[in-house]
């Protein structure tokens, strides 16, 4: 793995670094850390590489890597920079034949999106979207028993994501965090629906396996001189004809990541709360509410394959965004040696799910924006 951003002072390249080496699976031979030279010199020394494979730009790194042998040079690019340097290396990766790992949102726009999965396309190179909710096991059989029809016909889906650390004007006050999550240059054209409103989005069609087909949006910015939204409101009409409700909120007072959802259908539903990922309450009418835990008794195969340790062991972000790398991992590792690819390990958010993401925040501006009471999801 090469890494494109993610020095020293950078929260969620630690995070992909750590995800990406806990199976053994993925090695970091380089990087270009930061558009600083010098910090990126730093960050590759703090992490042991050698000074000759830790570069000044991206370009650079794509360049020489490509330069060297097979078997020696990178082979993926993992992108955790700010969302407006998404696309330019995973342009430039993709057409020089390296395969594609990177943070959400995919790009900084829908028009960068689809032109990215047109590269994907003719390139049929390997990418991966890292919405790492996804690969807690828990979610994982949520999914499983939804296709298996326990629930029977979906109706209703809530999903929340609400959050306190922006409740005051923090992006102004040395906070990197804050200070680019709330820069149109850098975010894109939506903050909290940007940021954690896609997961929300991301969540529910994983899960569900249903697709959001029009929606109705209140997005609102309430700490004063903010640039982008900071809570919102989305109403949600999915191809089935269920319905639902989005909220996503950075300045929920007092919250943490209480990220959760609620799914109902005909015969029975679901909850399942991050905060403790390793519970999902199975309910119905007949039998009340029952507790189903990782590791524990009959599970699908998709929530066993994403379980590493005995049951009562919290496995948490770490280890579901290491399930996001594991995935792609043994299915690079596949393709690579000319072997059938397990269909348990293609089980990861690709170039669609980028683009669904990109679709909803643009749709939720337009819907905020709009006089009508629905508005058609963008796609």
């Amino acid at each position: 793995m090469g890494m494109v951003g993610g020095g020293l002072d950078a929260f969620i390249g630690a995070v992909h670094r750590r995800a990406a080496t806990m199976d053994h699976e993925i090695e970091l031979v380089c990087g270009a850390f930061s558009a600083n030279p010098e910090k990126s010199k730093a960050t590759g020394h703090s992490l042991y590489l050698p000074p000759d494979r830790v570069y000044d730009t991206f370009e650079e790194m794509i360049r020489r890597e490509k330069e060297l042998p097979e078997g020696e040079r990178m082979d993926f690019v993992s992108i955790v920079t700010p969302n407006h340097l998404h696309f330019p290396p995973a342009k430039l990766a993709l057409e020089n034949g390296f395969h594609v790992v990177c943070d959400k949102p995919m790009t900084i726009n829908l028009e960068e999106a689809k032109a990215l999965a047109k590269i994907v396309e003719e390139t049929g190179l390997l990418f991966c979207l890292t919405h790492n909710y996804t690969g807690y096991p828990m979610v994982k059989e949520a999914r499983a028993m939804i296709k298996a029809g326990k629930l029977g016909e979906i109706r209703k889906v809530i999903v929340e994501y609400p959050q306190g650390w922006l409740a005051t004007m923090t992006d102004t006050s040395g906070n990197k965090q804050a200070d680019w999550r709330t820069d149109p240059s850098r975010s894109g054209a939506a903050g909290c629906m940007g940021d954690i409103g896609t997961h929300a989005e991301n969540l529910a069609e994983y899960i569900t396996g249903l697709k959001i087909t029009e929606m109705c949006a209140d997005l609102t910015t309430y700490v004063p001189g903010r640039q982008l939204d900071d809570d919102g409101n989305v109403l949600l009409h999915f191809e089935n004809g269920a319905k639902g409700v989005l909220h996503a909120s950075q300045i929920a007072n007092g919250e943490e990541n209480d990220f959760n959802i609620r799914i109902y259908g005909e015969l029975g539903g679901l909850q399942w709360f991050q905060m403790e990922p390793n519970t999902l309450i199975y309910k119905t009418n007949e039998a009340g509410a029952r507790r189903i835990r990782t590791g524990v008794g009959e599970l699908s195969p998709e929530s066993k394959a994403a379980t590493r340790i005995p049951a009562g062991h919290p496995e948490g972000f770490l280890e579901a965004f290491a399930n996001i790398y594991h995935n792609f991992a043994l299915t690079l590792r596949a393709r690579m040696n000319g072997e059938q690819v397990d269909p348990i390990y293609l089980d990861f958010p690709g170039i669609e799910e980028g683009i669904r993401g990109l679709a909803f925040i643009e749709t939720c501006i337009a819907s905020n924006d709009s006089t009508e009471k629905w508005t058609k999801f963008k796609e």
